[in-house]
């Protein structure tokens, strides 16, 4: 029987893994694209307005803290690199920012939403009888929600927390925008703090949502 649960999370894991890649890669190129139409070359020039996953990889976000949460049965946690922006370059730089900034987590809501078309379609006109099609897609709906939801939370160095400073600069919020590694500390509280239990029901509530809409059955 473990043999059996070992092997049906390591079949979800593979299954995962591209829409995880496809997912940051988006998320990356859409907040370099959005940099650039504003006027900020930065990511650009380092090569970062593109869709290959290989460029906005993190050796530890995106390779090592994936397969070892796997491995220890743990939370699946994972990031990119983040796209390098210089908000100097942009006209107006409190507002151009906020676009830039939103533009991450808005990107994942449309590929959530083109995930859930597709799931709708397989799943209305039984195009495939594929289990591994079917989940395939949900991961895909389930992951750009997730992270739409939490890279809106306004905890550095998400981009809540930019967008956050980008509505309300002042000195607290730039201190606070500032505060490096114990933002990692508070995102690790949140994630086991009672808090948690609400934001996951926020995450299952939209995706019921879209998939009513879409006309996939909601349980």
């Amino acid at each position: 029987m473990e043999n059996i649960q070992v092997s049906e999370r390591l079949i979800s894991f593979l299954l995962f893994i591209p829409i995880f890649l496809l997912s940051l890669t988006v998320h990356e190129l859409a907040h370099a694209f959005t940099a650039y139409k504003k006027g900020d070359n930065t990511a650009k020039n380092a090569g970062r307005l593109t869709l290959n996953p290989i460029k906005h990889l993190d050796i530890v976000g995106s390779v090592i803290m994936p397969f070892a949460s796997f491995a220890s049965g743990f939370l699946l946690i994972g990031w990119a690199k983040p796209v390098p922006v210089n908000r100097n370059n942009f006209k107006n730089p409190l507002k151009d920012d906020a676009i830039v900034s939103f533009a991450g987590p808005i990107s994942n809501f449309v590929l959530a939403i083109i995930f859930a078309l597709i799931l709708s379609l397989f799943y209305n006109f039984q195009l495939s009888s594929s289990g591994i099609v079917i989940n395939l897609l949900w991961y895909g709906v389930f992951f750009n929600i997730f992270l739409f939801a939490f890279n809106l939370l306004p905890i550095p160095p998400l981009d809540g927390s930019h967008i956050l400073f980008d509505l309300f600069p002042n000195q607290y919020t730039a201190k606070y925008l500032g505060i490096g590694f114990y933002g990692t500390i508070i995102l690790f509280l949140f994630i086991y703090s009672p808090l948690w239990k609400y934001f996951f029901g926020m995450i299952n509530f939209i995706i019921s949502f879209l998939l009513s809409i879409t006309g996939m059955p909601v349980v």
